[in-house]
């Protein structure tokens, strides 16, 4: 286990709701008015979790780049899950399975903004490979609002091993690509699957694509060639559920 610090309203929020255990302390901004933050530091010491008041600059420092909005919280995260987790996972799920698999996304922003429309959509648990993510970063779990918490980021060794491991538990893998002609909205989403999406500027990789049973796009007939990586997760999964709700 490690410790980092998670930074921001929302963040905080969703820590102490959902893994208090883990919070170690909260640090509060001196002089801070914001209500929510003060709601914050008491449920914080209702849960007998130390509140500590600190100098803006403390704040900073631990914050980095991210916003902190007046409060952080001192967090030992458990060890990010791996592919020996998925068959579990994924016998949980059954056949409502519904995987994301990123393939490379780097940017923190990105990650933490596809781990919250993951965590909205109800998904399964999100893939990542071990060497080509960020990981949870304060920028992330900021970005993510809460959802960091919500799923399990599996980080992979190796991720066409893990794709794999979907495959045999009878997962149907469908990666996006922008050359091919065949719309997302064409793909039979229901049942156990897995979406895979590329990286910012480079897409999949060969083995990954290669690796997938099936290949579509998200029709575009306005100008612009491609989506954010976030903004085009947040469509294919809520496609994935809108399939799911009209079978039943």
């Amino acid at each position: 286990m490690s410790e980092s610090w998670i930074v921001g309203i929302n963040p905080v929020e969703g820590a102490l709701s959902n893994d208090a255990e883990r919070v170690r302390e909260v640090l509060v901004e001196n002089g801070q008015r914001n209500a929510r933050v003060h709601e914050l530091a008491e449920r914080a010491k209702a849960l007998r979790i130390p509140v500590h008041h600190r100098p803006r600059e403390q704040l900073d420092k631990v914050a980095g780049e991210a916003r902190h909005q007046g409060v952080v919280a001192r967090y030992e995260a458990p060890p990010m899950a791996n592919e020996g987790d998925l068959p579990e996972l994924l016998e949980q799920a059954g056949p409502d399975a519904l995987v994301l698999v990123l393939d490379g996304v780097t940017d923190p922003h990105n990650l933490g903004a596809c781990l919250r429309s993951a965590a909205a959509a109800g998904v399964t648990a999100v893939i990542v490979p071990k060497d080509r993510a960020v990981g949870l970063t304060p920028v992330v779990r900021r970005a993510s609002a809460g959802g960091a918490d919500r799923v399990p980021l599996i980080a992979a060794t190796n991720l066409a091993r893990a794709l794999r491991t979907l495959k045999d538990a009878g997962v149907w893998i469908t990666g996006l690509a922008g050359e091919t002609e065949t719309s997302i909205y064409d793909i039979d989403l229901k049942g156990p699957v897995a979406l895979v999406l590329g990286s910012e500027g480079e897409g999949m990789r060969r083995l990954t694509r290669d690796t997938c049973d099936f290949l579509a796009r998200i029709p575009m007939p306005g100008t612009m060639e491609s989506l954010n990586v976030s903004v085009a997760t947040g469509v294919v999964l809520f496609e994935a559920l809108r399939q799911r709700s009209a079978k039943r």
